[in-house]
């Protein structure tokens, strides 16, 4: 009888070697997680929560369920590392070898194989070793096919997953992101205009276990609608992962202050308007409970982001600011941003650069920039948070 993928097997990596407590506790989170995705993109599957594994399972009298199409959007997820289409099988030598040579039934002519087994539970669960059982299973596969075995660098990989009651035979991967499940660290604020860097560096915070709550600020003349709609297209393309928490675009509306920064200021202008920046997210933060703020800063990469700038910039703010990009190279953000999906959306040409002097400060101080900004500067900054708006998910 013919058999093919029923399940999708979910594995995760760092929430395994957390204590017990909150290895129990973050499993919890990545199982909602996954069901949120799912639910999201109109997926049926049940999540099933194992110690070792989630599993992902047709609900009883379900016959709409595609294991591969749950296995694909669970790899979506954070604190995922990897999920695999399988069928499920008693933890024995024929069992394993007669779904395995089932899978292998699409095998590519020509192509190597090799089988990679692993066996969970007390040291006499199985009466065979993981050695054992994957090269009895490839010697049925290799029969069935024909296929030679590379166990270097093969074209296809069968895995072999035994636990003591079960056993889960795949030949299908799918990598995810990795990290933490989404919720397990708190909630920040990231300030995120949209360009390369912004997406980049929120998709590494949600990577972590953050909630990000994205926080834009409108240029005015300096923007337009242009810049807002890169901001809402790669903020919703990044949230995607994580459909279950509130990703919305919040809209603070800065362009009378950007305007009085332009007329104002000279080459400390972008650290005025940096500082001015993070007193918004600051405000927005102890607004709704988030215990940091967050931007796509890269050491050096503008004149706004050299280290005596950084601490200038940082001096406006009392939360902790983190930079999850601060050691990247423009072109690792740049490969990371077609890979995750926002480049295209990104590289809008929006002008908002004539922000710039034409001779901006890259060694500056406290004193100095503090002297050249409005006196008012951080105070109006801090209110225009409660003039936030929040984008639609229309």
């Amino acid at each position: 009888m013919q058999q093919s993928p029923e399940l999708a097997v979910v594995r995760y990596g760092e929430v395994g070697i957390k204590s017990d407590k909150v290895r129990g506790q973050m499993l919890d989170r990545l199982a909602d997680n996954v069901r949120a995705v799912l639910d999201d993109r109109g997926i049926p599957g049940e999540v099933e929560r194992t110690w070792s594994r989630l599993l992902i399972r047709a609900a009883d009298g379900d016959d709409g369920f595609v294991a591969d199409e749950a296995a694909r959007a669970a790899a979506d997820t954070f604190g995922v590392v990897s999920t695999r289409p399988a069928i499920s099988t008693a933890p024995e030598i024929d069992a394993l070898a007669e779904a395995a040579v089932a899978l292998a039934d699409d095998h590519p002519e020509g192509a190597t194989f090799a089988v990679r087994a692993n066996r969970a539970g007390t040291a006499d669960a199985h009466p065979f070793t993981s050695q054992e059982v994957a090269s009895e299973v490839g010697a049925a596969i290799g029969n069935a096919t024909g296929a030679d075995v590379d166990l270097d660098d093969p074209d296809r990989t069968y895995r072999l997953d035994v636990r003591e009651d079960e056993a889960f035979v795949s030949a299908v991967e799918y990598d995810g992101p990795g990290g933490l499940p989404v919720g397990t660290q708190g909630k920040t604020v990231a300030l995120f205009s949209g360009g390369l860097d912004s997406p980049v560096a929120a998709w590494e915070l949600f990577k972590r276990g953050l909630e990000v709550v994205p926080v834009y600020l409108d240029l005015g003349d300096y923007g337009g609608p242009d810049h807002l709609a890169r901001a809402t297209e790669t903020a919703r393309t990044v949230a995607r992962s994580a459909p279950h928490v509130d990703t919305r675009l919040r809209v603070v509306p800065a362009g009378d202050l950007v305007d009085d920064l332009a007329a104002e200021t000279g080459p400390t202008r972008m650290l005025s308007l940096r500082r001015a920046m993070l007193r918004v997210a600051e405000a927005v933060a102890e607004d709704i409970g988030a215990h940091s703020i967050a931007t796509g800063e890269s050491i050096g990469q503008k004149s706004s982001q050299t280290g005596p700038n950084v601490r200038v910039t940082d001096a406006a703010a009392s939360l902790p600011v983190h930079r999850p990009l601060l050691t990247r190279d423009k072109p690792e953000i740049v490969e990371q941003a077609r890979e995750i999906g926002t480049f295209v959306d990104a590289t809008v040409n929006v002008g908002c650069e004539r922000v710039a002097p034409d001779y901006p400060e890259t060694n500056a101080t406290l004193a100095a920039v503090e002297a050249a900004e409005p006196d008012d500067l951080l105070d109006r900054a801090e209110a225009l948070a409660d003039e936030r708006s929040v984008v639609s998910d229309d």
